[in-house]
């Protein structure tokens, strides 16, 4: 009964555990499914199969899942490993997930590759960016537009000279301001200020995640000793850590097998510490 119980208590504290992480995915791009990419740093083939190693544990996690992961683009070694991959993880809140992967991955073990069994240390990125529709809909408040008639200005006849027929409509949240006076009405040319806005908001919003997506490649780390956000150790003691959170698992094979949970929860933990600070 005690083992029963045990048992219970166990899923019961795992379901607990997904609930809360569920609770903490209310980014603007949780929900989206997940882009990455993995590079190995300086070393070779030691380094590549280091890539690959991660390449393997994502697509692990995914499974356990039930995600779909698709490779989109894959540079093999010259003798293991691969020089870089790059990966989709469709399903929900994939990206929430998954972001706090992005950084360097530390490995510490015996070399399968050095013939004098000596320990090496190697080092590869995870980058990790939202997969962002490229149907912009473009959604136009009342509320946020004001609109002004004056006298046209421009050719059109009498009666588009003595009529406020011209239109300027200002949209608040940007200051993105257009007009049209070309119509005879003030109708027509509502309509087609209102489809010139639309354009430009389009526009608007194309470049903000163009910029959204310029700093994110700035972000991109160093692959390099001192930057990395997790350790993976093998040798001589077995231990993963993650130096953000301080958390420590000691099952090594399990974790580099898809169960980063843990590590993925702890983050998300942690990040709304931040943002509360």
């Amino acid at each position: 009964m005690l083992a029963e119980l045990a048992g219970e208590l166990d899923q019961a504290e795992k379901y607990l555990t997904e609930l809360e992480t569920r609770t903490l995915l209310s980014g603007e791009n949780d929900r989206l499914n997940a882009i990455v990419t993995i590079k190995p740093g300086a070393g070779g083939t030691e380094s590549q199969d280091w890539a690959e190693m991660l390449l393997r544990l994502y697509l692990k996690w995914a499974e356990r899942h039930g995600f779909r992961a698709t490779i989109l683009d894959i540079t093999s070694g010259e003798e293991a490993g691969v020089k870089s991959v790059t990966f989709r993880v469709e399903g929900e809140n994939a990206y929430g997930l998954l972001s706090g992967e992005s950084g360097v991955h530390r490995l510490v073990r015996i070399s399968p590759f050095d013939q004098a069994a000596r320990r090496h240390t190697s080092f590869a990125s995870v980058f990790v960016i939202p997969e962002v529709d490229d149907r912009i809909e473009v959604v136009i408040k009342l509320d946020d537009l004001r609109v002004d008639t004056f006298r046209s200005s421009g050719h059109g006849g009498q009666h588009v000279n003595v009529t406020d027929s011209a239109v300027r409509i200002t949209h608040l949240p940007t200051g993105i301001v257009v007009s049209c006076q070309n119509e005879r009405s003030q109708m027509k040319n509502r309509d087609m200020a209102m489809k010139v806005l639309r354009s430009r908001l389009y526009e608007f919003e194309l470049e903000k995640r163009r910029e959204e997506a310029r700093k994110l490649e700035e972000a991109k780390p160093e692959i390099s000793f001192g930057s990395q956000i997790r350790s993976y150790v093998l040798q001589p003691y077995q231990m993963v850590k993650d130096h953000r959170t301080k958390l420590e698992v000691g099952d090594v094979e399990s974790v580099l097998d898809g169960k980063i949970d843990p590590f993925i929860h702890a983050y998300l933990v942690s990040r709304r510490g931040l943002a509360a600070a």
